[in-house]
């Protein structure tokens, strides 16, 4: 009996920690447009589990001296939306540029002052981290991926990682970063290098450490080449399959390798709707053919072949949101129900609704999965007794990180498991006599 109450707990943990592991990113347009009406942020389906808040863009006159103003809401009144979504767990991050906003760091200067007003912006309304959705600014002249020689891609790179050091040294943990370039700044590289060809792949490179989701817009795009050397098209199965196995694996281009990514930090870029790009939609049904076909849960939905299966495949992008709130195009919140789907999302939880209070949150480590080390994060809104351990999965304990009494605020412990096995290990929070416990995975 024991036997098998642990290898059900297993099943669970498994489940839950692949769950976790996976991104719904929806653009939240702050404006309003007749078509697509303005959403409060904490209203967004709660499948999305990353928000990009479009756009911050630079004062007028200037590609780098960077803004960002709530539309028609208080600021306060937005950051205290902010930190509710934050809350649940979710991540809210501040996306910058767009396609109408052109940003370009043209000398050091330029490049710093961007980097103060940007960290002013992140530190003023909490967010999470940054995208970066620069449109038609990147181009290549010479140079190769890993050794570019444009000033504005240098300014970028060096930009992005100053950043990324002040934002740790300020709220103790890594800032979140994502991008999402159009297929011919990323995937156009296969075909040419130079210009706007493949003029993201040296800031990808230089980053690819730091980055958490590389979502490719597969819409708005021309014909695409794979790296079978065939020609794709927008709005087909091919096109998600090909585009997205081409960041994972990587391809050779004039200007050197480039050697990929982790497939848990590539997510696949769709409009929500149809109207909501000028080209691009495909129906609920296609995107969950593909993407159960990249990751090895389903049959092959068309003519190209994938070289290999990737399960962690991070998740989906949609532009937007707003759109996916939108009846007039596809049912409601249509995109993040098919993610849900796909991604085989429940409400799998290990603790009831009265067993959760208010009064402290337990988030989910990060990352995870993780080798060795991995951080975990909670907040306390009261004095109060606090232990947080750590099980293996038969229950056994192996560590505590934490017996004390804390004050209010938000805390975090590293968990290096350097000495442990692979496999699914529990983390518990105890806060005043009330648990909550999440899942990690341990990959060597």
């Amino acid at each position: 009996m024991k036997k098998i109450f642990v290898f059900t707990w297993f099943l669970i943990f498994t489940n839950f920690v692949l769950a976790q592991s996976h991104s719904l990113v929806g653009y939240w347009q702050n404006w309003n447009d007749s078509q697509c009406p303005y959403i409060p942020i904490n209203q967004v389906d709660t499948n999305y589990n990353v928000i990009a808040v479009a756009f911050a863009i630079p004062l007028a006159g200037t590609t780098y001296n960077m803004q960002f103003t709530p539309d028609g809401i208080p600021q306060n009144t937005f950051i205290q939306q902010i930190n509710s979504v934050k809350a649940t767990g979710k991540k809210v991050i501040i996306s910058i540029g767009g396609q109408n906003h052109p940003i370009s760091l043209n000398n050091t200067s330029e490049r710093d002052v961007f980097v103060n007003t940007m960290m002013q912006i992140i530190n003023t309304y909490n967010f999470d981290g940054l995208d970066i959705d620069i449109e038609g600014q990147f181009n290549i002249t010479g140079g190769t991926i890993a050794n570019p020689v444009d000033s504005r891609i240098i300014n970028m790179i060096n930009a992005v990682k100053t950043m990324m050091t002040q934002f740790r040294n300020t709220h103790n943990k890594k800032m979140f970063l994502s991008m999402a370039p159009e297929t011919a700044n990323l995937t156009g590289g296969i075909s040419g290098y130079g210009g706007i060809w493949g003029s993201y792949l040296p800031l990808i490179y230089a980053l690819k450490d730091s980055i958490d989701i590389i979502q490719m817009q597969l819409y708005n795009s021309g014909s695409m080449y794979g790296i079978d050397g065939r020609i794709y098209i927008q709005g087909t199965t091919d096109f998600i399959c090909s585009q997205t196995e081409a960041v994972i694996r990587g391809f050779n281009t004039a200007g050197g390798m480039f050697p990929g990514l982790r497939a848990d930090q590539v997510a696949v870029g769709l409009p929500a709707c149809s109207s909501a790009a000028g080209g691009g939609y495909i129906i609920p049904d296609s995107v969950k053919a593909a993407i159960k076909y990249l990751r090895g849960m389903g049959p092959k939905p068309s003519t190209y072949t994938t070289q290999g299966t990737y399960n962690s495949l991070r998740g989906m992008m949609t532009w937007s949101v707003n759109w996916d709130n939108m009846t007039t195009c596809h049912p409601r919140y249509a995109f993040a129900n098919n993610y849900a789907s796909i991604f085989n999302l429940s409400s799998v939880s290990i603790t009831t609704e009265s067993e959760t209070p208010e009064n402290f949150i337990l988030h989910q480590n990060y990352p995870n999965p993780f080798n060795p080390e991995t951080k975990i994060v909670f907040s306390i809104n009261e004095t109060g007794k606090v232990k947080l351990n750590i099980y293996d999965i038969s229950g056994k304990l192996i560590s505590q990180l934490r017996n004390e009494i804390l004050s209010p605020g938000s805390y975090f412990n590293n968990f290096n498991a350097g000495n442990f096995s692979s496999g699914v290990y529990i983390y518990e929070l105890e806060f005043n006599g009330l648990k909550k416990s999440n899942f990690m995975t341990l990959l060597k």
